[in-house]
C-alpha cells in the first residue's frame, strides 16, 4: 500500500513539473525558468525575489504590501498565487503582495529576447472586482538603482487588467509626462480579449536584430497570437527607445487594489482567490540568431 501511494505521489509530482516547466522553442535558448513547484504555503525564494512591503502610496493605490502567506504562496499544484484581501487592520483596508526579481535582463543586441509567463486571473465577476489590478510587468533597473524617476526609467507591461474587465493590456510608459513619446500618463496601450479565467501565455519579444534602432520592435502575444507592437521609429527618440529595449529591466508581479487607472474598490469588491493573479511559470529566452 505504501509503495503504491509513493508511486502515485511521484507520478503526480512529475505531472505537475511537466505541466509547469516553461517550454523550449526552436531557435531559442532558455536562460531562465521560474516555476512554482512545491508544497502549499511555500513562498518564492527571497534570495531571488524582493518582497515589497508597507504602504508605498503609488498611483493612489490602497493596498498594504505584505509577505504574508495569505497574500502570496505556492498553491501546492505547481503554481504561485498572489491574493488581495480586505483587512480591517491595514491602513486603507486591503493587503496584497508584490515581488520583484533581484536579477535583471537586458534585451540582447542582434537577437530576439523573449519573456513570457503562464497566467490566469481569479474568477470573480466584474461587479466584484472594482479596483482590482493584477499585473506582470518590467521596470528599468535605473529606477531602483539610480533613482531615475518614472516614466523616464522605462516601464514595460506584459500583462495587466483592471476591474475584472474582459480585456488584458500590453503597455509601455517612457520619456516624460504629460505627453512625451509614450503619451503619458496613459502610455502606449493595446488590449486583447480576456474571456475566461483559464491559464494563457503572455509573451513579449524584444527584436534587436536590425542594427537600425528605428527598425527594432517590441511585440506582444497571447497564446502565440500577436496583439500589440511598438517600433523604435514610433518612439522616435533613440535614448527613450534605449530605456525600453536596450537597458536592464527587472520583473514585477503583483495585484494592486485601487489606483489612478482602475479607481478605488467599492463595498462590493471581493478579495480572496476569486481576485487573485496566478502564475504557472515565468521564463526568459534569447534567439540563436
Amino acid at each position: 500500500m505504501r509503495l503504491t501511494y509513493l508511486v502515485a505521489a511521484l507520478a503526480s509530482v512529475a505531472s505537475i513539473a511537466e505541466a509547469w516547466n516553461a517550454p523550449n522553442y526552436s531557435g531559442f535558448k532558455r536562460n531562465f525558468n521560474a516555476n512554482f513547484i512545491g508544497p502549499k504555503g511555500k513562498q518564492p525564494d527571497p534570495a531571488k525575489w524582493n518582497y515589497r512591503t508597507g504602504d508605498l502610496n503609488d498611483n493612489n493605490e490602497v493596498q498594504r504590501w505584505t509577505t504574508a502567506k495569505r497574500n502570496i504562496q505556492y498553491s501546492g499544484e505547481g503554481t504561485m498565487q498572489i491574493v488581495p484581501w480586505r483587512d480591517s487592520k491595514a491602513p486603507k483596508g486591503w493587503t496584497s503582495a508584490r515581488i520583484e526579481s533581484k536579477f535583471t535582463l537586458t534585451p540582447t543586441d542582434k537577437r530576439i529576447t523573449r519573456v513570457e509567463a503562464s497566467i490566469r486571473v481569479g474568477g470573480n465577476p466584474p461587479s466584484r472586482k472594482q479596483g482590482i489590478w493584477p499585473a506582470f510587468w518590467m521596470m528599468g533597473d535605473v529606477h531602483r538603482k539610480n533613482k531615475v524617476p518614472w516614466p523616464a526609467c522605462g516601464e514595460v507591461d506584459i500583462f495587466e487588467t483592471i476591474n475584472g474587465l474582459k480585456e488584458a493590456y500590453g503597455v509601455v510608459h517612457c520619456d516624460k509626462q504629460p505627453g512625451g513619446a509614450c503619451n503619458e500618463p496613459i502610455g502606449l496601450v493595446k488590449g486583447t480579449p480576456l474571456t475566461d479565467s483559464k491559464f494563457h501565455v503572455y509573451r513579449l519579444d524584444f527584436d534587436r536584430r536590425n542594427s537600425d534602432w528605428r527598425k527594432q520592435s517590441m511585440t506582444w502575444y497571447v497564446d502565440g497570437k500577436q496583439f500589440h507592437r511598438i517600433t523604435g521609429a514610433q518612439i522616435n527618440k533613440k535614448d527613450v527607445w534605449a530605456s525600453l529595449c536596450h537597458k536592464p529591466l527587472y520583473f514585477i508581479m503583483n495585484v494592486a487594489v485601487g489606483g489612478n487607472w482602475p479607481g478605488p474598490p467599492n463595498e462590493k469588491t471581493l478579495g480572496g482567490v476569486g481576485s487573485m493573479l496566478e502564475f504557472g511559470y515565468v521564463a526568459h529566452y534569447t534567439s540563436n540568431q
